[in-house]
């Protein structure tokens, strides 16, 4: 297959290494905000039906390196009931994904991604008693936002950020979680006939960019504070929220 005719060009290719760059210093800095700025970006020339599962294929080296510590460190049982709400709600979020119309559904993630952005914006934490059905639901709520978006991170952070335990531990049965929701993102999405070869050439320009800002990231981390950097992506997730939405297309297409 000529992958040459397909790669992204003009204003898709810029908003595509914009999203990717952006992305990748988020998620090297923090460790999170890189599917929430780099899906509604990289929608704006995609469309979301391609930028979320082009997300999944960035993230699976990420995933691949991180899971090992986390799974020894991790409570797994804990994560396991998230996970199987995950399972649950994922497929619901693909299937959103596959048959939206794609303008409603650019509009929707935009505005789902602010509504995220304003829980983590407020520090928002599950302070309940944790039980079995709450665990399942917060799961559920991520798998079903993963499946649309892959941004499954923000509620199950709010739950896990309520939890006992080490931030040490915290980070591992988060990267854990994370591993799980993309196994049954990609799972989802072969089956909805969302992975197929139009994302070869997207990903082929994407990654080695996104992989520069994860590097980007990581030295900045030592050079900034670490709320400073913080507040920089929720402003870059504020603001690719903004221009994703489709108003703007007869200015940004």
């Amino acid at each position: 297959m000529d992958l040459l005719p397909a790669l992204p060009s003009g204003a898709t290719l810029g908003w595509l290494l914009t999203a990717a760059l952006a992305g990748g210093l988020a998620r090297g800095f923090s460790g999170f905000g890189a599917a929430l700025i780099f899906v509604p970006l990289a929608s704006i020339g995609l469309g979301t039906r391609q930028a979320a599962p082009l997300m999944l294929l960035l993230e699976m080296l990420a995933v691949a390196l991180l899971t090992p510590a986390a799974w020894r460190i991790a409570d797994r049982r804990e994560v396991g009931w998230l996970a199987l709400g995950a399972a649950a709600g994922t497929p619901l979020g693909a299937a959103v994904l596959a048959l939206a119309d794609p303008l409603a559904l650019r509009w929707g993630v935009a505005l789902a991604i602010l509504g995220l952005l304003g829980l983590l914006v407020t520090g928002w934490r599950f302070r309940g008693l944790p039980s079995r059905p709450v665990t399942l639901g917060f799961g559920l709520a991520g798998g079903v936002l993963g499946g649309v978006a892959m941004v499954s991170g923000p509620p199950v952070m709010a739950y896990l950020l309520g939890r006992e335990g080490t931030a040490r531990q915290l980070r591992a049965d988060f990267a854990l979680y994370l591993a799980a929701g993309a196994v049954f993102a990609g799972i989802a999405y072969a089956a909805a006939g969302l992975l197929d070869l139009a994302l070869v050439a997207p990903v082929l320009v994407a990654a080695p960019v996104y992989w520069l800002g994860i590097l980007g990231g990581t030295r900045i981390f030592g050079l900034a504070s670490e709320r400073a950097f913080r507040l920089a992506c929720f402003w870059m997730i504020a603001l690719a929220a903004l221009l994703s939405l489709p108003a703007w297309d007869g200015m940004l297409r």
